[in-house]
């Protein structure tokens, strides 16, 4: 798979919670392979939905999806009794009734990336995947399992196995990318070469 360069960032919000992106390549193709092998292969273990101040959905899905399909740079994820759509790629409208380029370079997904966030909870953190459309508006959060919560979403003693998966996909997303395991302390990262 073709990708950019590896590239990072850090962010802290007002509330202290300190987040670390990595960011893949927001292409069509490398996004379209990550949402059907995450929600094809992986729908039991994510919760998703937005994830902005004063609003977080996390919803867990109890089934499969029936269709993961791309249409117009659009890709839906059918569940059954709803769905949703999340535009990737080029979204050109029909010949009768065209998108406005504008409105296309609005709605296309303009950054994607894996993150990881430490501080400002009653967690120790949280590990994920997040996209933004192109004003900068988040598209979708995807929460992987979390070492301080288990299957029910109860507190635990950190089980950093639960990290496997989102290392797994950032390995394959983001070339150049390393293992991330707390150090003994659970402060500082630890990173190991894949």
């Amino acid at each position: 798979m073709t990708t950019t360069a590896y590239r990072t960032e850090v962010t802290e919000e007002l509330d202290g919670i300190r987040t670390v992106y990595e960011y893949m390549e927001c292409q069509e193709a490398p996004l379209l392979a990550f949402f059907r092998e995450v929600f094809d292969s992986h729908w039991k273990q994510i919760v998703f939905g937005p994830c902005i101040h004063g609003a977080v959905f996390e919803i867990r899905l109890t089934s499969p999806p029936k269709e993961i399909t791309l249409l117009d740079g659009y890709l839906t994820i059918d569940v059954g009794a709803w769905h949703f759509h999340l535009c990737l790629g080029t979204h050109q409208g029909t010949q009768a009734n065209p998108t406005a380029t504008d409105l296309a370079t609005i709605s296309r997904a303009s950054k994607a990336g894996f993150f990881r966030t430490r501080g400002g909870t009653c967690l120790g953190g949280s590990w994920g995947f997040r996209m933004w459309n192109g004003v900068g508006e988040q598209m979708i959060t995807i929460f992987f399992p979390n070492p301080y919560l288990d299957e029910r979403f109860k507190p635990q003693k950190p089980d950093w196995s639960r990290l496997a998966l989102w290392n797994e996909m950032r390995f394959k997303y983001l070339p150049g990318a390393t293992v991330w395991l707390p150090s003994e302390t659970g402060v500082q990262p630890q990173t190991a070469v894949h």
